[in-house]
């Protein structure tokens, strides 16, 4: 899973700067740091998955 959040950062060129303020307007905190080692380690839950796509407004996941 973190290959493909991390391909959906970079298809929508969110950074994780933007990130941190896209997931603070939704009202979940996370800090620029935490946010590069979860991706980095693959370790987070799908509650995270569902909170970046739902900060990024994706819609829809594609897997191949």
């Amino acid at each position: 899973m973190k290959g493909l959040l991390k391909a959906e950062l970079k298809r929508r060129g969110v950074t994780y700067a933007q990130l941190v303020e896209k997931l603070d307007a939704i009202g979940v905190t996370e800090t620029e740091p935490n946010i590069r080692n979860k991706l980095a380690r693959g370790k987070f839950t799908a509650v995270f998955i569902v909170q970046v796509m739902t900060a990024i407004d994706a819609r829809e996941i594609r897997i191949y």
